[in-house]
C-alpha cells in the first residue's frame, strides 16, 4: 500500500498531467472500461487530479473482460442508474484490468492482495487508501444488492468530517 501511494505522488508531483481528464460530465475511458494496453499508473495520476479538482474519492476496480463477476456488476449498475449515478457522482472511478495477457504486477503489488475479481479499494483524492472491498460483501442471495450498493457510497464518499481530517 506504501508503494501505490509513493508511486502516485512521485508520478502526480512530475507533473504528468499533460493526458489530465477533462472535467465535464464524460467519464474517463478508464472509469467505462478494462483495457489491458492501459497503463494503471498513468490513469492515476489522471483519476487523482480529476478526483482533487471535484473533491471525490477514487474508487479502484480491479477485474477484467473475462471477468463473469465484473459483467455482472456492470450489468447490475446499468439496471440501476440512481446507483450508478450515485457512483460516479460520488467517486472517480479507475478500472484496472488483471489478465493473462496483462497482469500489470507492478500496480497489483503496490496495493493489498485482492482474494477474488472484482476487488474494489477506495482512496482518497492525496492518495491515502482508505478501504479494500471484496465485492462479494456487496451481494445478497448471488446477485448484486441496491441497498448494499446505496449503503457502500454512501459510507465512502467524500464527507465533511473526511475532508477535515485529511487536510490535517
Amino acid at each position: 500500500m506504501k508503494a501505490f501511494l509513493m508511486s502516485m505522488l512521485v508520478l502526480f508531483s512530475s507533473n504528468a498531467l499533460a493526458d489530465e481528464v477533462s472535467l465535464d460530465h464524460a467519464l474517463p475511458e478508464y472509469s467505462v472500461v478494462y483495457d489491458d494496453k492501459r497503463d494503471p499508473f498513468k490513469d492515476a495520476v489522471a483519476a487523482i487530479a480529476l478526483a482533487q479538482a471535484t473533491n471525490r474519492n477514487i474508487l479502484i476496480e480491479i477485474g477484467g473482460n473475462w471477468c463473469t463477476w465484473c459483467h455482472k456488476m456492470d450489468a447490475f449498475l446499468e439496471k440501476n442508474p440512481d446507483i450508478y449515478q450515485q457512483l460516479h457522482n460520488n467517486f472517480v472511478v479507475l478500472k484496472v484490468n488483471v489478465s493473462d495477457s496483462n497482469e500489470n504486477e507492478a500496480f497489483m503489488q503496490s496495493l493489498p492482495p485482492v482474494l477474488g475479481y472484482p476487488h474494489m479499494y477506495v482512496s482518497s483524492a492525496s492518495g491515502k487508501m482508505l478501504l479494500s472491498k471484496d465485492t462479494a460483501e456487496l451481494q445478497q442471495d448471488g446477485a448484486y444488492s441496491a441497498v448494499q450498493w446505496q449503503q457502500f457510497l454512501t459510507q465512502w464518499q467524500v464527507s465533511d468530517k473526511a475532508q477535515i481530517a485529511e487536510a490535517k
